[in-house]
């Protein structure tokens, strides 16, 4: 079962020039799962939150394309705070973490890339059932 020690920081490569830098990224290279969806969060209210929620199959990768912002991580029996401000740097969060995303600087994005397409199936939204398939390990395949 994913811990919240098991949500890594990665440095995405940074192709730099004078009249501005490239990023990029590739399934399985940078990013460490096939890409199956790509979305941003923006016009995000400074200081407001977003997210709540755990996915039970689908991983996340968060970058802060513009702006920063935290991501609250919990794993229902540890909890961390990382802090994404640079858009070469990415969060991969596995399946089985609750995370929220907060404290969003204003004209923040937040970049997601998902290794799953939508299914509302795959969500987690309520936390009590977040802690409740966590303490039965029946959560993460």
């Amino acid at each position: 079962m994913n811990t919240v020690y098991d949500c890594s920081l990665y440095e995405l490569p940074r192709i730099q020039n004078r009249t501005g830098n490239i990023t990029p990224v590739h399934n399985n290279l940078e990013i460490p799962f096939a890409i199956k969806r790509v979305f941003y969060l923006y016009d995000i209210p400074g200081g407001e939150s977003r997210g709540a929620h755990a996915h039970r199959t689908c991983h996340q990768f968060l970058i802060a394309a513009s702006g920063s912002f935290e991501i609250f991580l919990d794993d229902s029996k540890t909890k961390r705070i990382v802090q994404l401000n640079r858009p070469y740097i990415g969060l991969h969060i596995p399946p089985g973490i609750w995370a929220s995303e907060v404290n969003f600087s204003s004209g923040s994005i937040c970049l997601v890339f998902a290794s799953n397409k939508y299914d509302e199936a795959d969500y987690i939204r309520e936390y009590h059932d977040f802690l409740a398939l966590r303490n039965s390990k029946n959560l993460i395949r």
